[in-house]
């Protein structure tokens, strides 16, 4: 949502929020904006004149979201306020004091087994869907990370190969593959497709960024996955990231190091990577009761 369709008192501050925004991924963007709109809309001031009664008054009013679409949203707008203090535009960092709410980990119940994967892929017959699966699951990557691949991101390693992630935070990572899942990602290669053209394409050019562009939309990916899900007789919100949980879970229960996970899933820390053992222990002090 351009600044420009935010409500009129919120273009006093048009410039600090493209500041605030600019460096972000398009996905953050988006849902920044959303939540940020969403601020103005209800406090009807600039940024400046925001009180710590305003921005508590907001978190009242946000009762019926569901509690993660309530954290997003309060530390979207903290994020804007602690930016707007840091560069000078502000005075005061009325959010300071304000703490996100506890949100339930619901963890263990986005993580499918492996034989529900399985099925997932026997299930799709649609060569590059299938490859979307593979790559989700067996590279573990964000739907961002698959719709930004390029073909010069795809790397041959003898026999297999590699890509080449450039993910979260900025930052380029290197996931091998095997055999079977690197024959399966080239074939999908026409023979005129240049180094710099999407591993995935949409059927339609879409403006990105003032351009046309084939990439891909992260939307398509979540359609795909649901009715990959759908079909396997999975219940529930199954999203990408369910399949790169599954990556996480199954590759750690099968015995590789905390360390090798994080690497090839692109963690910031050590402690993300851990989470994945704590909601699936293998041991429990229940195995010691007597009665």
């Amino acid at each position: 949502m351009p600044v420009d369709q935010f409500p009129t008192i919120a273009q006093i501050d048009k410039k600090f929020i493209e500041m605030w925004l600019h460096g972000k991924s398009e996905k953050t963007q988006r849902a920044y904006r959303a939540d940020i709109h969403k601020f103005y809309t209800y406090v009807q001031k600039p940024l400046q004149g925001v009180t710590l009664e305003d921005f508590q008054n907001f978190i009242d009013s946000l009762g019926n979201l569901k509690p993660t679409s309530q954290a997003r949203t309060i530390a979207a707008v903290k994020s804007a306020l602690s930016f707007g203090v840091k560069i000078g535009y502000l005075q005061f960092n009325v959010g300071a004091v304000v703490k996100l709410p506890k949100i339930e980990d619901t963890l263990a119940e986005r993580i499918l087994s492996e034989q529900q994967i399985a099925k997932m892929f026997a299930l799709e017959t649609n060569p590059r869907n299938h490859a979307i699966l593979i790559l989700l699951y067996r590279a573990g990557l964000r739907e961002a990370e698959l719709c930004d691949l390029q073909w010069r991101h795809v790397q041959n390693r003898t026999e297999a190969g590699q890509v080449a992630i450039y993910g979260k935070g900025k930052k380029t990572r290197y996931v091998l593959l095997d055999q079977e899942t690197w024959r399966e990602v080239v074939a999908l290669k026409k023979p005129d497709d240049a180094a710099d053209t999407y591993v995935f394409q949409s059927r339609q050019a879409r403006s990105r960024s003032g351009a046309k562009s084939r990439r891909l939309d992260e939307s398509q990916i979540h359609r795909i996955v649901h009715a990959a899900a759908r079909r396997a007789d999975i219940t529930g919100n199954v999203s990408p990231h369910w399949m790169r949980h599954a990556h996480a879970t199954h590759s750690i229960e099968n015995g590789a190091a905390l360390t090798l996970v994080k690497e090839t899933l692109g963690h910031k820390s050590i402690q993300t990577t851990a989470k994945y053992v704590h909601v699936r222990p293998n041991t429990s002090s229940t195995q010691f009761l007597k009665i």
